[in-house]
């Protein structure tokens, strides 16, 4: 799977999302690609990946962007299954939200919804879907502002001056007792637990949502993955590769080649948004007000 997309209409550019370079460099502004694969041991892609583009203007401002990544749960039934019913659900409440609403409210809604969407598929599918389950990381972008929401341990990295922070938190057994203070971090990367998941999308009706806001600059690159890429390659590899390749493409290329090489043993998925301007916001009564 492949896909990749640059620049957005804003302002009174019209047509069609990417038809034309927006006239305005103060308002958002965004490019990405996106990359999945299977991985060289497995025969079937478990990932599944999605989006939702403005199509006008004024979707720029009232919905904004989405971005999602889920990793089906290997091992279980129907993986490939739970992940696209999660994507497709989230990306279906996106476009049908109303206007204006906030991301920090709309995301970890819309993920509550997906997870919703898996559990029932799963029964619907009788024995065979019982054990259907998938992670879903998602990310938003909207003014200035990125808000992140997830379940699982596909990840969403911030990517800044050629440094990668993590945006995630990574809900496996192995990093339940690193907060807890039973285990050291080094402990946790080497534990049998390190990648059995203490909370996932499909397993019950109601699954706790992990959501964080943050401010983005022009020359940002957010980068969501699922484990497949960030459980071979460091966040610090991530980061130069971007930095240092010659498009965006040929990142995604590069990064899943080098998770190959590393393993393969997983689906490697990968989006990469690099944010090329913004539009700084100030709020007031709960409304946008753009700031000089």
């Amino acid at each position: 799977m492949y896909g990749n997309y640059r620049g957005l209409l804003l302002g009174d550019a019209g047509g069609g999302a990417g038809s034309r370079r927006p006239r305005q460099s103060s308002m958002l502004d965004v490019e990405f690609t996106q990359l999945s694969e299977c991985g060289r041991v497995r025969e079937l892609n478990e990932d599944y990946l999605g989006y939702v583009l403005p199509a006008t203007p004024e979707q720029a401002h009232t919905h904004g962007w989405l971005f999602a990544l889920a990793d089906g749960v290997g091992g279980q039934q129907r993986g490939e299954v739970a992940a696209h019913a999660a994507v497709e659900s989230v990306l279906a409440g996106f476009r049908g939200a109303v206007g204006g609403e906030p991301h920090t409210a709309l995301l970890p809604r819309l993920v509550q919804a997906a997870n919703a969407c898996v559990h029932e598929t799963g029964l619907a599918a009788g024995p065979s879907g019982a054990a259907m389950a998938t992670t879903l990381v998602t990310c938003a972008l909207r003014f200035d502002r990125a808000v992140v929401a997830h379940v699982g341990d596909s990840r969403c990295y911030l990517i800044r001056r050629g440094h990668a922070t993590a945006l995630t938190r990574d809900h496996t057994f192995a990093n339940e007792q690193v907060r807890l203070g039973l285990l050291s971090a080094r402990e946790a990367a080497e534990a049998p637990t390190r990648h059995v998941l203490s909370r996932s999308l499909g397993g019950d009706l109601f699954v706790g949502v992990e959501t964080s806001d943050h401010q983005v600059l022009t020359g940002d690159v957010l980068l969501l993955c699922s484990d497949g890429l960030h459980g071979a390659v460091p966040a610090a590899e991530m980061a130069h590769l971007v930095a240092h390749s010659a498009d965006f493409n040929t990142a995604a290329q590069k990064l899943v080649a080098l998770a190959n090489q590393r393993d393969g043993s997983d689906n490697i998925s990968v989006q990469l948004i690099r944010v090329r301007s913004v539009e700084r916001v100030g709020m007031y009564r709960g409304r946008p007000y753009r700031l000089r």
